[in-house]
């Protein structure tokens, strides 16, 4: 039987078509990882490219760059070869290591002006362990911190710093106003403020022989002001340091009734242990102007002061608001019902919210009445460093209040009144 012409190796006759022909479509080749090879390097395919050589410094180069090393101001390479070079160079070694030591110099001091709570739990915790023999009154704690704050802001200050202008802002007749002055003005009117205090406890006048036409804070700091043939300068530090803890001394020598004694403000009186709280309040307002002028941070007191700051305020409007009445500063009194002293009457809920906050019922109608829940008529939330900026003079009565319910004359009436608190 002869071959046909698909030969031998042709498919039978009568197979189907294509059967004993390669498929059309390949089959899935297998992975080289189920090969059992060992992998190609990447850099024998030519997908990475060699690292580049390192910068290669002359001597005179990497001596130049002593000084940027130094000051942590080089490059990555740059302090690298720096570094590799001081290890074969005697002699920039000895360059370096004095730069170091110059570098070291040049540093200033680091501020004291910490979270305003460290110093109070430091001084717990040391009187907690060792009580001191004549502690200082916990009414005068709030001067004491926030002198202390302020000095140690005052410490790192230079000429330019001392002489940065301030601008002292305050409420008064419902109109803000203000008086231009420098860092060191500040502190000449809180040693002339203070020195009200100190006049009552029997200690100098920081004043002396200056006089003044009237025995007010606005007044006394006016006279110490013009009666300096030069403006006030750095050295009216130490004079209010001094007096600042001549003060926190004597009271703390006082007997325990000595917090009632009556300090005289001129148009009023606040007693001692209000007096010296009034002291620490106009102290870390004033050290926030400064801090402001200098471009400084400056947190606000320990919640605890702050918490005392915020009442003795709350417990002044209403002798404000009766003052502001008076004077026909305030709403017309048509909603008013008088009562006798320590009967409840109208009131607003003034709540204070954040650290030192809490809530004070204030009596509308006289400052001889009770506040009571029972005759509330309006209800103010504010934050308590907003209530604080408010009652002194730096935030007008219309941005203060976050959140306002009831009467609004009686709203009015406080806002306005808690301006009027503050003063120069």
């Amino acid at each position: 039987m002869s071959d046909g012409p698909e030969g031998p190796e042709g498919p039978e006759r009568g197979a189907a078509p294509g059967q004993g022909r390669p498929p059309r479509i390949p089959m899935p080749r297998a992975s080289v990882e189920d090969g059992g090879l060992p992998l190609p390097a990447p850099e024998d395919l030519g997908l990475t490219a060699p690292p580049p050589a390192p910068p290669v410094f002359e001597h005179p180069v990497l001596k130049a760059l002593l000084g940027a090393w130094a000051l942590a101001a080089c490059s990555a390479e740059e302090a690298a070869a720096v570094e590799e070079h001081l290890g074969d160079c005697g002699s920039c070694a000895d360059e370096a290591r004095r730069l170091r030591e110059a570098v070291g110099l040049l540093q200033r001091p680091e501020s004291l002006d910490l979270d305003p709570g460290l110093r109070t739990r430091v001084l717990d915790t040391c009187l907690e362990r060792r009580p001191p023999r004549i502690p200082v009154p916990d009414w005068a704690t709030a001067y004491d911190a926030e002198t202390a704050r302020l000095d140690a802001l005052l410490q790192d200050f230079g000429d330019a710093e001392w002489h940065a202008p301030v601008r002292l802002r305050w409420f008064r007749a419902d109109a803000s106003t203000s008086r231009r002055t420098t860092v060191a003005g500040v502190i000449a009117h809180l040693l002339s403020v203070d020195g009200l205090v100190a006049v009552a406890l029997g200690l100098d006048d920081p004043l002396g022989d200056v006089p003044s036409p009237r025995p007010t804070p606005a007044a006394r700091t006016e006279a110490f002001w013009r009666a300096s043939h030069f403006p006030p300068t750095r050295f009216v530090r130490a004079p209010w340091r001094e007096q600042s803890h001549s003060l926190v001394r004597t009271v703390s020598f006082t007997s325990g009734g000595a917090g009632r004694m009556p300090v005289s403000y001129g148009d009023f009186e606040l007693p001692l242990h209000d007096a010296m709280l009034d002291r620490a309040f106009e102290c870390w307002v004033h050290a926030e102007d400064i801090a402001d002028a200098v471009d400084y941070p400056y947190d606000p007191p320990s919640p605890r002061h702050l918490h005392r700051m915020i009442d003795l305020a709350a417990r002044m409007l209403p002798t404000v608001l009766a003052h502001r009445r008076r004077a026909g500063l305030a709403s017309p009194a048509h909603h008013r019902h008088l009562v006798a002293a320590g009967e409840p009457g109208r009131s607003l809920r003034l709540e204070i919210e954040g650290s030192g906050g809490g809530e004070w019922l204030i009596p509308l109608d006289s400052p001889a009445a009770k506040g009571s829940a029972e005759h509330e008529v309006a209800h103010v939330a504010l934050d308590g460093v907003e209530f604080c900026r408010l009652a002194a003079g730096h935030v007008s009565p219309q941005e203060a209040a976050a959140g306002q319910v009831g009467d609004r004359e009686a709203i009015r009436d406080v806002l306005f009144a808690a301006a009027s608190l503050s003063r120069m």
